[in-house]
């Protein structure tokens, strides 16, 4: 069944598919329809590249509303297609650790608009840096290590579940600014701006989609690529989770010098690795030596010695019981 968003029109509401019915021929029924004037705008809560992110209401239920800066759709052809992309992907996905899509309206060039659920907690960059931007030395106390392996492991959920649609959806994005946090303390996987669909078999083609610091190798190297590429922006996060670093902090390196440094390291389990580098390594000791090998396999040089989030969600269970009872014990 086609589902459709409303376009409002000179103060009327039509609906319409527009040159959206390509990119999304099977939005999911409980896609809310609604036009511009239902929803509240009350406070700007965030500014993106591409967005300004407002706190809002519709319907008497609190949201957040991302709306796109109308230059983004007149900056490039494709940008209409990456917006219904977005919407497309949110659409389908169901799963608690995973933003929810409420909604969304548009009327382009101008105004496009998505609406999710709110979150009125940080984003788990900000969760484990604070306010900071990358330096060294740390502004906030490291929240415990159990905890941290609890963020670890609801994000390597999530990425199983949208690892294990059909067809697959690949994020291409993944990182701390990109998972929120609810009242709870439980993560959203969220922004998939980039994320891409994958059917079996198949690879993707797009090279050097995401940030760098969390980019795969192969991506880099504008290489076909699988789902393993979220493996490898996973492991840059947990290790950054157990080591309460920055990636390649202790490196004096710019985007583009880390561009050309990591796609040519080679699978190398030693902590030495020249000039072929990953991030550091938390340091030695019995408790984390597991998630230490957890980290080593999934960010590999060959997308195909990475494990499966499948793995990654069973060993991150695994390690946190035995560290729960070491604590306990």
């Amino acid at each position: 069944m086609h589902t459709f968003v409303v376009v409002e029109k000179e103060g009327e509401d039509s609906v319409s598919s527009g040159g959206f019915a390509v990119v999304m021929p099977s939005m999911e029924e409980n896609f809310f329809q609604f036009s511009l004037k239902q929803i509240e705008l009350r406070k700007l809560v965030g500014r993106g590249s591409t967005a300004d992110i407002y706190r809002g209401m519709w319907r008497g239920l609190d949201v957040a509303v991302k709306c796109i800066y109308p230059g983004f759709f007149q900056s490039n052809r494709n940008c209409q297609t990456w917006f219904a992309q977005e919407l497309e992907t949110l659409s389908r996905q169901r799963h608690p650790f995973v933003l929810r899509l409420m909604g969304a309206c548009f009327d382009l060039p101008d105004k496009g608009w998505v609406v999710t659920e709110f979150l009125s907690r940080r984003t788990l960059k900000e969760w484990l840096h604070g306010q900071s931007e990358r330096q060294r030395q740390r502004l906030i106390p490291l929240p415990p290590l159990e905890e941290r392996i609890d963020k670890g492991l609801e994000i390597a959920q999530a990425m199983q579940y949208l690892h294990e649609q059909k067809p697959k959806v690949i994020h291409r994005d993944l990182k701390p600014s990109n998972v929120f946090l609810d009242d709870a303390m439980h993560v959203r996987v969220a922004d998939f701006g980039h994320a891409r669909f994958l059917p079996e078999g198949e690879l993707s083609l797009t090279g050097e989609t995401g940030t760098y610091v969390y980019m795969a190798p192969e991506v880099i190297r504008c290489e076909p690529y699988s789902e393993k590429v979220d493996v490898y922006s996973f492991s840059i996060i947990l290790n950054e989770l157990i080591t309460g670093q920055f990636p390649y902090i202790e490196y004096d390196y710019g985007p583009t010098e880390l561009a050309s440094l990591v796609p040519y390291t080679v699978s190398d389990r030693t902590r030495s690795w020249g000039n072929k580098i990953r991030p550091t390594l938390p340091e030695k000791c019995s408790q984390l030596e597991e998630l230490t090998d957890l980290i080593l396999q999934s960010w590999d040089e060959n997308p195909q010695n990475r494990p499966s989030f499948a793995t990654i969600t069973c060993s991150l269970r695994n390690i946190r019981e035995k560290i729960v009872e070491s604590v306990g014990g």
